[in-house]
């Protein structure tokens, strides 16, 4: 049984059991989640796809922790004109765990 879910303005496909690393959502470490934009459930043959929710669908969520992933650097340069700009970012984002999956 998987779902898809959307989240943060992706899409994620997740099983129970499934460890994901998300948009930073303002909730505590150790608390549990309810994602109810869910997009699609499948238990085994059956397929359910919603228009764009579905409306009974929810997916229940621990979440592990907090962090920030690795940085990524922004090297820009205008040749022949010295222009160099160096910039690095690091985002944020909630990590948790798939605990349960209901139609």
């Amino acid at each position: 049984m998987y779902a898809v879910i959307k989240t943060g303005g992706k899409q994620y496909r997740v099983e129970v059991g499934n460890k994901l690393k998300i948009e930073q959502l303002a909730v505590e470490a150790g608390s549990d989640l309810v994602i109810d934009r869910v997009l699609m459930v499948s238990e085994g043959e059956n397929i359910s796809v919603g228009n764009p929710f579905l409306g009974s669908a929810k997916v229940n969520a621990t979440v592990i922790g907090h962090g920030r992933h690795d940085k990524i650097r922004i090297f820009k340069m205008r040749r022949r004109k010295h222009y160099q700009k160096h910039q690095g970012h690091r985002q944020n984002y909630t990590e948790i765990q798939i605990t349960g999956i209901s139609a």
